[in-house]
């Protein structure tokens, strides 16, 4: 008797963990994906993200069920072409780029928005296709801060600033502002009612339910966490009244989202150390025509939501560097860090490889052209790669790096006409040779792992000379989220030259695992 008890006990407990693991578990998405804008449309729903100093820019994701996202497109490639964007004379766009996007449907058309500190200017994407494009780009001076796009009725607005929030009506297709609009002032102190603030409210996010008019910011309480406010109206002029509406973990900053079956849920993120700005999602209900977010203000541990089936490979992926006819020449997972330098990659010159060329000597890894970029993710990861290095010249350094401020590289230097793994570390805030070890052959295989368990935020870098025995190198890295960058920590694959041009390293592949 006691045995079958036993037994039913197990088969219980085995049937409530799948059971429970059968649902979405927050976070939704433990991946650098902040500042997101969302919307439905039929049973699809689409997410646009910030990736700042990434080209191409503003990603576009889609899912059927709230939970697995696939990257569709971007945009644009490129906001500019500027020292600032393309890594030219000492200057860079670390931290700033684009910022914050808006994503609409309006009439048959897409609307994605965005702005950017660098160029000073407001950008409108528009297409008839979100996936497949193409698509008209428009472009304006003010860069409107953290903006949202709304259509009302036969007007289009802009509501954007932080603390004194501001509207300005557009010319009927968004292309620019109206003939003769000025801003008005829309909430003179959007952030009252989270008290006094470190951060003043910003990252507007405007919706319309049931006839009401519902604005998200976020804001900053000092001594407190991220908080959403929200304001309403019956109007959008107002007035509006406004309350703290979320106020847990710090996950804020977002809006909202309904599914077909009339069920709604509020998309918001939360800073989770060195992996970045992850997304969280929490169940909203309504009472007395507002929307109340969470279970007992809390973030859920799981919502009825189907459970994700994993990252890869639709927002991060391995790649052998094959392509058959007519693929893109990287997918969309990947992202340069500013403008690339098209002439010095080729997936070509050496079928199945990434070549990486050198042009131009430089002194900082953080100003070295064409370093090709996926997000880490956690809890934990790895990504791998095989480097044939025989073609490097004197002072040339490629390989693979973990990439924030305080970076990390794992890679191959030709020093005195000889081949050397090295490990460097800007644990200190510059960059430290930790370890240097002798390489006899022409190929090595290298590797970088990340645990960001409860922010245990740390690296280490291995090398291999057979793919099997894999030795670690160097120190670990302590990752750390630097405002400089702005953001989560991601796996780049490298060469620059240092002392001559003209050399190049190939990559025969990228992988990338969930394991460390």
């Amino acid at each position: 008797m006691l045995k079958k008890i036993i037994t039913s006990f197990f088969l219980f407990t085995s049937f409530c963990t799948e059971a429970q693991s059968e649902k979405a578990q927050n976070p939704i998405i433990f991946a650098d994906v902040p500042d997101m804008s969302m919307i439905r449309v039929g049973d699809t729903y689409y997410m646009s993200s910030t990736t700042m100093h990434m080209v191409p820019n503003v990603p576009i994701m889609k899912s059927k069920d709230l939970v697995n996202w696939q990257l569709v497109s971007y945009p644009i490639d490129t906001l500019a072409t500027i020292d600032e964007l393309n890594l030219t004379n000492g200057k860079s766009t670390y931290g700033r780029g684009s910022w914050a996007s808006s994503l609409r449907f309006h009439q048959g058309t897409y609307y994605v928005t965005t702005f950017a500190q660098t160029t000073n200017k407001t950008y409108v994407f528009t297409s008839k296709n979100i996936e497949k494009g193409p698509w008209k780009v428009h472009s304006f001076s003010p860069s409107y801060h953290d903006h949202t796009l709304f259509f009302d009725d036969d007007k289009v607005y802009l509501i954007y600033g932080g603390g004194k929030l501001n509207i300005i009506e557009l010319k009927s297709d968004a292309s620019g502002v109206k003939e003769g609009a000025i801003p008005q002032v829309l909430i003179e102190n959007a952030s009252a009612p989270a008290g006094t603030v470190g951060l003043p409210s910003e990252g507007s996010q405007l919706f319309k339910v049931n006839g009401k008019y519902y604005l998200f910011n976020i804001a900053w309480p000092k001594g407190g966490m991220r908080t959403v406010v929200v304001h309403r109206a019956d109007k959008i002029t107002g007035p509006w009244e406004g309350k703290v509406a979320f106020q847990d973990k710090g996950v804020a900053q977002g809006g909202l989202i309904d599914t077909p079956d009339g069920r709604w849920f509020s998309y918001l993120f939360r800073d989770y150390g060195a992996v970045g700005r992850i997304p969280y999602w929490v169940p909203v209900t309504w009472e007395n025509g507002w929307p109340v977010l969470g279970e007992n203000g809390k973030v859920s541990a799981t919502l009825n939501l189907p459970a994700s089936k994993g990252l890869i490979p639709y927002l991060v992926n391995s790649d052998e560097f094959t392509r058959k006819k007519g693929e893109l020449s990287f997918p969309l997972v990947w992202q340069w860090n500013h403008n690339p330098d098209n002439k010095l990659w080729s997936l070509t010159e050496r079928k199945g490889f990434l070549r990486l060329k050198t042009a131009r000597i430089d002194t900082s890894y953080l100003q070295a052209k064409n370093t090709l970029t996926q997000r880490t993710f956690g809890p934990t990861c790895s990504g791998e790669v095989l480097v044939d290095v025989s073609q490097l010249k004197e002072g040339d350094f490629a390989g693979l790096s973990l990439l924030q401020k305080i970076y990390g590289q794992v890679g191959v230097k030709i020093k005195n006409g000889k081949k050397v793994i090295s490990m460097i570390s800007a644990n200190t805030g510059k960059p430290v040779v930790i370890e240097e070890v002798a390489l006899s052959q022409n190929q090595v295989y290298l590797k970088a792992s990340c645990d960001f368990t409860e922010l245990k935020d740390t690296a280490e870098f291995f090398y291999s000379l057979d793919g099997k025995s894999w030795t670690k190198i160097g120190e670990p890295l302590k990752m750390k989220y630097t405002l400089p960058h702005f953001m989560g920590y991601r796996f780049g694959l490298f060469n620059y030259a240092t002392k001559e041009i003209g050399g190049y390293a190939d990559f025969d592949y990228f992988r990338i695992s969930k394991d460390l």
